[in-house]
């Protein structure tokens, strides 16, 4: 019995689908290395990407896996590819070259292939062997966005898991409001935010949870990644969380700014231009329209507030099945992105204020689906700012 999260008939439409984009570009399959593609095409579900691996998909449909030992049962068990090839551990391993030696023996010596270059799994030292063993024997073409721009637009099982990742999102907020007061442990506001997502079913996100807290230009609360370290939160403080509820690798992220203590009111107005800057942001994703048209929103409500210094240069990205070490997926929202928004699309939209001089933080961000009418906040959380 297989371990597949989506039906057989969904992942094979998804395969076709990508033939007929390498068709339409003149190529005769892709070599596969970003995790994300080969769960979204198969169902394969593992972290053995970390050494070499490559799937194989031609325009006629087949599939092959090259990929070590280890994951020989997890790919019989989580994927519906039947041809699985070993490449052997060893001092003096080339698994590239095992990789031309399967390729010769489905038949495609001399072809065009399109490959995943811009992939976690494929380093640079791996790329260069790649390129190295198969120079003469097949034309490669980076197609490194094929399968991501196919993933874009998410089918009604996929939306319906991100809907469940934001359930997990809001159980994970909440848990984490309960934990916030003077004296708590940020060790325990993690654990029980995953605590939340676990006993749920969810997954481990794609990223660590961001955290920190302290006051002043140098604490940790203004920071936008983690870092280890734990501190216990004072009598006057502020948390910046981070997070993302996670369901069969798809995510749905939340940010927030936990104040501990009366807020100043520098910070409220903080939190007031962070809130309408969202709301700004999400009623310009629209079907139709520039993903680019949000950053411009955003920057227009926080550059009328005078906070154009305080804020990135970036407003969120693109949410989806994502592996370690990143749960952004593509498109950004960044100035002048030209990418269109479409119904079944889904972004984490984020309001990241940093004062550097008063050392304050506002930060609110909730993901949203694109539908027909516009975009669908789908966490059901409130957008006031926490005081404990």
């Amino acid at each position: 019995m297989k371990n597949l999260h989506f039906s057989e008939a969904e992942l094979a439409e998804r395969r076709a689908r990508t033939c007929a984009e390498l068709r339409a570009r003149g190529l005769d399959g892709i070599l596969l290395f970003r995790q994300e593609s080969m769960y979204w095409l198969t169902g394969y579900d593992t972290f053995g990407y970390v050494h070499f691996q490559a799937m194989v998909l031609t325009t006629d449909g087949r599939t092959m896996l090259l990929t070590r030992s280890a994951d020989l049962r997890q790919a019989r068990y989580t994927s519906t590819v039947e041809d699985i090839r070993i490449w052997v551990d060893g001092a003096d391993a080339n698994p590239a070259y095992a990789l031309e030696e399967a390729l010769a023996d489905i038949g495609l010596f001399g072809t065009a292939l399109g490959v995943e270059y811009e992939a976690y799994g494929l380093t640079a030292a791996k790329g260069k062997a790649l390129d190295w063993e198969l120079q003469g024997f097949c034309k490669l073409e980076d197609a490194s966005d094929l399968v991501s721009r196919l993933r874009l637009i998410k089918s009604p099982a996929e939306i319906a898991y991100v809907r469940k990742a934001a359930e997990l999102a809001d159980a994970a907020w909440e848990a984490a409001k309960t934990e916030t007061r003077a004296g708590a442990f940020e060790g325990d506001i993690l654990a029980a935010m995953h605590a939340a997502i676990f006993k749920a079913g969810g997954d481990d996100p794609a990223n660590e949870f961001i955290i920190g807290s302290g006051t002043g230009p140098k604490s940790g609360a203004m920071l936008c990644r983690y870092f280890s370290g734990r501190r216990t939160l004072q009598a006057s403080d502020q948390l910046t969380l981070e997070f993302a509820g996670t369901w069969r690798h798809y995510h749905a992220c939340m940010m927030r700014t936990i104040r501990v203590g009366p807020p100043p009111a520098r910070q409220l107005q903080l939190w007031d231009a962070a809130r309408e800057a969202l709301l700004a942001c999400e009623a310009a994703l629209k079907p139709g329209a520039a993903i680019g048209d949000v950053f411009e929103a955003h920057a227009r409500s926080l550059d009328a507030k005078g906070l154009s210094r305080y804020r990135l240069n970036a407003c969120g990205y693109s949410l989806g099945t994502t592996f370690a070490p990143n749960w952004m997926d593509w498109p950004m929202l960044y100035r002048g992105n030209p990418v269109i928004a479409a119904p079944g699309m889904v972004f984490f939209i984020h309001m990241i204020v940093f004062d550097d001089e008063e050392g304050l933080a506002a930060t609110l961000g909730r993901t949203s689906l694109v539908t027909e009418a516009g975009s669908e906040p789908l966490s059901k959380a409130d957008l006031e700012l926490t005081v404990r």
